[in-house]
């Protein structure tokens, strides 16, 4: 005979083609393609112009300018820097925050938060006031920039999402406090340490007798004019008002030589290149987790604030496309002599609320800042340091949002927890790590969330049209019907799967489930093997499992995990509209509907005749059970096979002479599998008083569960039987003790 002999020598390695490295070069031009868009940005915006918006660009611009020119240099003395940093970071973070970032009306800028946490990260590394704390600033600015950046450009904008929004609350909270307290102190003329908090308030109670009147007198000045100004009318720039007047009166009367502190005449001159430690790898370790802390709020901030704004002029914003704007603007911010700044949301109001139409607007408006330092430079020597902290103190006023303290603290108690956690972190502890803190709780409740999702049973509406969470409502006895609403991951299927057996443990009864997963996007490996154990424990009990509309995704992992074919079944995946009628006409058992169910749980069974009031027998759970006695199904096993009667004290009552087993189901359940030694006599024949069994000889009666046993108990009491026993658990607990059981005449498995 003729064989045949297949060469199974392997295939020799194909050589790369020019074609295969031209594609491989086409492969990562597309891969990098998204980067390229970025970094084009300003090209983009230069090269789609329109020259209608130059007009209210500019007028933007000029008001923007003078609202940033006073906060700014405030913001810089908050950080403990030199006032012109904060200068310099506006001009710089301005121009290219505008040209790389998504939204057209966003100014970055230093800020009170971002100035805070600034100072708060580097006071514990270098020695504030020193040349190094300037130089840290300026390094930590580079840092926050590139960790931006490349978030950015890993397109990882989606990030800022998992950051909860009562970590901001939170921290702007705790740090307007902190700001009002550490200001008081210039405010008011006295010197008081700033080692924490508490010791800060310590020190000003204790040197209040030190204050100085004409210092206290420039501050109160500034602060009424400040507060009536913007009462009066917001749209003035009221801080930069009350810093002119103060001036005038510090230069009038020479303050300045009578104690009142002033920030000193600032240079003239573009942002200087900044000579940065950039390779002090020791000082860069110690930078770094404030590095992260500052880049994370700052990231948040802008988010909230490009969000804002685009909620009002319907722009559609790129989060990746502004990290990395805000990733640029640091980097270059640092560079240039200024420190960290974000998304300013009060200057971003005043640029949008004078019809700035493009990123152009916060250009021209750094412009207009550098003409202002060339220009007026020199006057800044009269700037008392009293006008300045009490600008600081009103703005950290605004930042204590008490409103919307009190709606998370009332709402959710795991964002209570985190708002808290931030807040008296940013207060007793550095802030850097508190920040931190606050972004942990987060990830935390989002993984406490997305692991523990909602799994309940759900029960049709008066109207048979939705299915609802309805706990106080009864349920069918043979089919539960649970609704998942979350994904099935590794995280979330011990919740779900515990809550699913749990609920079968609860109702033995019902032997089916349906499984609603249409709210279940996704599912991994895991979740297919929660659902295996689940399918296995319901058909262990001798029912079934049946879902009904899994998602596309779903489906395909239970394709490529061969779930449906070798296990569940595909008729086990069920139409939404067609579920609850397949599984009632072709799973359920109609006699328990109508001879233990009291309720009409489904349309279905709307019009099925219901014999659980019939000859005026109690319900099930109107029974006294009581008065019933039980035996478990081994038991009764022996002592229908034992002579001696073993376990005869495991039945309550009954004598010595042999029970009569009394199945009361139908007789078609009777056919289809009963006690070898039953008689068949269906509950309704017992319930309509045409039986008589011996009132001197043991009774034991046997239904599917034992429902249907109590009722005809109940029913044979009032015939006068009292020696009656119901086996605990029915036939399901003689199947699952695998005892003698026989269809017809035949015996079909031995115990």
């Amino acid at each position: 005979m003729a064989t045949i002999k297949r060469n199974f020598s392997p295939k020799p390695i194909k050589q790369p083609t020019r074609f295969d490295k031209i594609n491989k070069k086409v492969n990562l031009k597309r891969a990098f393609r998204p980067a390229a868009r970025y970094v084009q940005r300003p090209y983009t915006i230069l090269r789609t112009y329109d020259r209608q918006n130059l007009r209210p660009d500019l007028i933007a611009g000029i008001t923007v300018a003078v609202v940033l020119a006073p906060q700014a240099i405030a913001f810089a003395l908050m950080a403990n820097l030199p006032p012109e940093m904060g200068l310099y970071a506006a001009m710089v973070g301005a121009v290219i925050g505008a040209l790389w970032g998504s939204c057209n009306q966003l100014f970055t800028a230093p800020t009170n938060t971002i100035s805070l946490l600034v100072f708060a990260s580097l006071a514990s590394v270098v020695e504030p006031g020193s040349q190094s704390f300037v130089l840290a600033a300026g390094l930590m600015a580079v840092m926050v920039g590139i960790l931006q950046f490349v978030l950015g450009i890993a397109r990882l904008g989606m990030l800022v999402n998992f950051v909860s929004h009562s970590v901001i609350i939170g921290f702007a909270s705790g740090a307007g406090i902190l700001i009002i307290v550490n200001q008081l102190s210039p405010l008011l003329g006295i010197t008081t340490p700033r080692d924490n908090i508490l010791a800060t308030i310590h020190g000003f109670f204790n040197n209040l007798s030190e204050i100085q009147w004409a210092t206290a007198l420039i501050g109160l000045i500034a602060t009424v004019v400040i507060v009536l100004i913007r009462r009066i009318n917001p749209r003035l720039p009221a801080t930069l008002i009350a810093m002119a007047i103060t001036s005038v009166l510090v230069a009038v009367f020479n303050l300045d030589e009578k104690g009142v502190a002033t920030i000193g005449q600032l240079p003239v001159g573009l942002p200087p290149l900044a000579d940065l430690p950039v390779l002090n790898l020791n000082l860069i370790g110690s930078l770094s987790a404030g590095a992260l802390a500052v880049a994370a709020i700052s990231l948040v901030q802008t988010t909230a604030v490009a969000h804002s704004v685009a909620a009002q002029t319907g722009q559609r914003l790129d989060s990746n496309q502004e990290f990395v704007g805000q990733g640029l603007a640091n980097i270059a911010m640092g560079l240039f002599s200024g420190f960290a700044g974000s998304g300013s949301f009060s200057v971003t109001a005043v640029n949008l609320a004078n019809g700035a139409k493009t990123a152009l607007a916060p250009v021209f408006a750094a412009g207009f800042v550098a003409i202002a330092l060339f220009t007026l430079g020199p006057f800044t020597a009269y700037l008392p340091r009293a006008a300045v902290a009490a600008a600081l103190i009103v703005t950290a006023v605004t930042m204590i949002d008490r409103t919307e303290i009190r709606r998370i603290l009332h709402s959710n108690l795991g964002e209570g927890a985190i708002l808290l956690s931030t807040l008296l972190g940013t207060l007793f502890l550095d802030i850097q790590f508190a920040v931190l803190l606050g972004i942990l709780l987060s990830f935390v409740l989002y993984i406490l969330h997305t692991s523990t999702p909602r799994v309940h049973e759900v029960k049709p509406d008066v109207n048979y049209k939705h299915f609802l969470y309805q706990p106080e409502k009864a349920g069918c006895p043979q089919l539960g019907i649970i609704e998942i609403l979350g994904d099935l991951y590794f995280g979330a299927v011990h919740h779900v799967e515990e809550y699913i057996l749990d609920h079968a443990d609860r109702h033995p009864e019902q032997r089916f489930l349906l499984i609603r997963m249409h709210n279940v996007n996704d599912c991994d490996f895991s979740g297919i093997h929660m659902l295996e154990n689940v399918v296995k424990a319901y058909r262990d009990r001798g029912g079934d499992v049946y879902l009904v509309r899994p998602q596309y995704r779903v489906k395909q992992i239970f394709a490529t995990t061969d779930f449906v074919e070798n296990l569940l079944g595909a008729d086990h995946i069920l139409d939404k509209d067609g579920a609850i009628t397949h599984i009632f006409y072709h799973i359920l058992d109609p006699a328990i509907c109508i001879y233990e169910c009291p309720v009409r749980v489904f349309q279905e069974c709307a019009n099925l005749p219901k014999r659980v009031d019939i000859a005026g027998i109690p319900h099930d759970h109107e029974v006294n059970n009581a008065s019933l006695h039980t035996i478990k199904a081994r038991a009764l096993w022996q002592q229908l096979h034992t002579s001696n009667l073993i376990n005869q004290h495991a039945v309550s009552g009954l004598g010595m002479t042999p029970p009569l087993v009394v199945d009361v189901r139908e007789p078609r359940e009777f056919r289809q599998g009963h006690i070898a030694e039953a008689q068949s006599i269906p509950l309704a024949t017992i319930l309509s008083k045409e039986v008589k069994l011996p009132t001197n000889q043991p009774i034991v009666l046997v239904c599917r569960s034992g429902r249907r046993s109590r009722r005809a108990a109940a029913a044979l009491q009032n015939l006068g039987c009292q020696n009656i026993a119901i086996l605990e658990g029915g036939m399901q607990a003689w199947e699952a003790e695998a005892l003698l059981e026989a269809v017809g005449e035949s015996v079909i498995r031995e115990p």
